[in-house]
């Protein structure tokens, strides 16, 4: 209880603090991120990139982005591809797209046909995000650094390098999330 406090605290002092000082507080957790990752830090930066050229070709390609909510999460070059378009034929458009990304091992295809999702209910995701790694952080058997949280739909996915044992204990800590519809895990899972 101690450390779920110690983590509140925390985020709210730096949402109140002003900009500049946010941004040394995340920078300074993204390193200690890093260094607690599994993943080489030539997979981390090939993650990144991944994730910020889908981005670009999904923003750039104008029957992509038209009427779509679509996000990419990139671990270990496995890739996430969530969110909402209007039209079936562009969600084999987008997964060509990405698959054929330098570096993209797998692709996770959870896009859904329907209207994008409103502002009100990706708070909602954003609120599950945060109270999901919030019981993630205060469960001691889990480092929650090496574990990604995504959320879309009242779905987390759960993502990393991780054991078997640490999954079971992560999938543990998120289903005490209030408001989680199902957990997907897609963790790599690793000897140790």
């Amino acid at each position: 209880m101690k450390k779920i406090c110690l983590i509140t605290c925390s985020l709210l002092l730096s949402y109140s603090l002003s900009a500049c000082a946010p941004a040394i507080v995340i920078g300074t957790g993204t390193g200690i991120v890093v260094s607690n990752d599994r993943r080489t830090m030539g997979a981390f930066l090939d993650d990144g990139t991944i994730e910020r050229k889908a981005n670009r070709i999904l923003g750039r390609n104008k029957s992509l982005s038209e009427n779509t909510h679509i996000n990419i999460t990139s671990v270990n070059g496995l890739v996430l591809i969530t969110g909402e378009i209007s039209r079936q034929e562009q969600r084999g458009q987008i997964l060509d797209a990405i698959r054929n990304i330098k570096g993209v091992q797998r692709t996770v295809n959870e896009i859904r046909i329907a209207a994008p999702s409103s502002l009100t209910e990706r708070s909602a995701d954003t609120w599950l995000t945060s109270k999901a790694k919030t019981h993630l952080m205060a469960d001691e058997r889990v480092d929650s650094t090496r574990i990604k949280v995504v959320t879309e739909n009242k779905s987390v996915y759960l993502m990393g390098l991780v054991t078997p044992k640490e999954a079971d204990y992560a999938v543990q800590a998120v289903q005490r999330t209030r408001g989680v519809r199902r957990i997907v895990k897609l963790f790599e899972y690793i000897d140790r």
